[in-house]
């Protein structure tokens, strides 16, 4: 089988550079030695693994895709960017045609789909790409649709715990809110408890030290009205590698679907888990 061409936007950023090396031993995949990354980078390149990799800064990109596009053709981009670009960047991959998919956090995520919705392309947009929380999340909602307001009564906590750099609240713990609260719970994602301090992750949480650079902790705690009854759901992931799988088999479904012809359609990573193709 061809294998399909990315390019994997977000360098020299932590996630971006740990799916790129994924990616580089990865038979399903060519990465593209390019990568659209923010106005403040300062290099012009980063190296992963032995490949050289071109860094695109915003201005330069409407031109760069241009020539990459007439020297490899059709491919999808991979987003781990920041945030703040994911919604311009959305605006952009449609505008251009170019399938993503968006393993970024933030942004307005409704009118991000929308973005998609209303173009040309398809894409795979998921707030978590590790395959097995993505199950957990899908035994979460089965239980909010089977059994609505199981927890009516019960009060919640939600803690989560991510290296410092990560600017915006757990997407994750967000989209497992909106699962609580349909089994009864009155939450909303303001009532988070966020932990961006290493101290306090290394000392008070546990958190390995190795790991306090990238990882992401999750505690959802259930109590009934008199205390008696606790239920505490967790999944704690130490660095980054669990997402790089899931990345890549999204990129795999969303090449089929390319192949296929759909288009203006927002495929999640359960539709992902789903395939059977």
């Amino acid at each position: 089988m061809q294998p399909i061409n990315i390019m994997i936007n977000g360098l020299p950023g932590n996630v971006a550079s740990i799916i790129a090396e994924h990616a580089l031993g990865d038979e399903r995949v060519a990465l593209l030695p390019h990568s659209l990354t923010g106005p403040e980078i300062q290099s012009d390149q980063c190296t992963i693994g032995e490949t050289a990799i071109e860094l695109i800064k915003p201005a330069d990109r409407d031109r760069k895709i241009d020539v990459i596009q007439k020297k490899y053709g059709d491919f999808i981009s991979i987003d781990y960017t920041h945030p703040s670009a994911v919604n311009d960047n959305a605006v952009f991959y449609c505008h251009r045609g170019l399938p993503f998919v968006m393993g970024t956090t933030g942004g307005e995520r409704d009118k991000l789909s929308q973005t998609v919705i209303n173009s040309k392309i398809c894409a795979v947009i998921a707030p978590n790409m590790a395959k097995q929380i993505v199950g957990f999340q899908a035994m979460m909602e089965y239980a909010a649709t089977t059994f609505p307001g199981i927890f009516s009564g019960y009060s919640l906590s939600v803690k989560e715990s991510h290296q410092a750099g990560k600017a915006d609240t757990s997407g994750t713990a967000k989209a497992m809110i909106s699962y609580f609260n349909r089994m009864g719970i009155d939450f909303s994602p303001e009532q988070i408890v966020m932990e961006r301090d290493p101290e306090s992750q290394h000392t008070q949480w546990g958190i390995p030290e190795a790991y306090l650079s990238g990882h992401g902790w999750h505690t959802y705690r259930l109590t009934s009205a008199d205390k008696t009854v606790v239920f505490e759901f967790q999944h704690n992931v130490n660095g980054r590698d669990i997402y790089a799988d899931g990345t890549m088999d999204a990129v795999c479904f969303l090449g089929r679907k390319v192949k296929s012809g759909r288009s203006g359609r927002v495929y999640s990573m359960i539709d992902v888990l789903k395939s059977r193709d």
